[in-house]
């Protein structure tokens, strides 16, 4: 079951009994395919960005980082000049897929709008530190906690 919480006034669905399958009854190859790494994760952007035809990209997909990921940008003179260049640099590297578009690097990130740009940074340190793009919260009314999905969202939505 997807959970999800908008910011602007989305719906929070509760996870019901369905939301987690018990593994201890599950088969060993089914247990075994639950605890595979999971590597790549969609997401989709806010609003989206405009190739040089107009075509709104907005769905895409960002893998997790390697360490090699993170140094290599080091060396890139734009962010030995400007730091605030290296998380363009790096994202230009984990996103995998874009809409349509045959291949993403830092030139397609740095012409994105500032609040997909921000949206992307947000998403790259929920996967990177969590391992996932859920996140746990409260309930504001009753308390109750539960996991809200961040990835994959729809405008307005995180």
């Amino acid at each position: 079951m997807r959970r999800s919480a908008g910011r602007a006034g989305g719906a929070i669905m509760h996870p019901g009994p369905e939301a987690e399958p018990e593994t201890a009854s599950a088969p060993p190859q089914q247990q075994q395919q639950q605890h595979e790494l999971r590597t790549e994760f969609p997401f989709q952007l806010p609003r989206g960005y405009v190739d040089e035809q107009g075509t709104v990209h907005r769905d895409g997909v960002m893998r997790l980082s390697t360490a090699r990921d993170e140094l290599v940008p080091l060396r890139d003179v734009r962010v030995q000049e400007n730091p605030a260049f290296l998380s363009v640099v790096l994202l230009g590297r984990v996103i995998t897929r874009l809409g349509t578009l045959p291949a993403v690097h830092d030139g397609i990130v740095e012409n994105m709008f500032a609040s997909d740009l921000a949206f992307l940074q947000d998403f790259y340190r929920q996967i990177n530190a969590e391992g996932h793009t859920r996140a746990a919260v409260e309930c504001p009314h009753c308390a109750e906690p539960f996991e809200v999905e961040l990835g994959g969202s729809r405008l307005g939505e995180s």
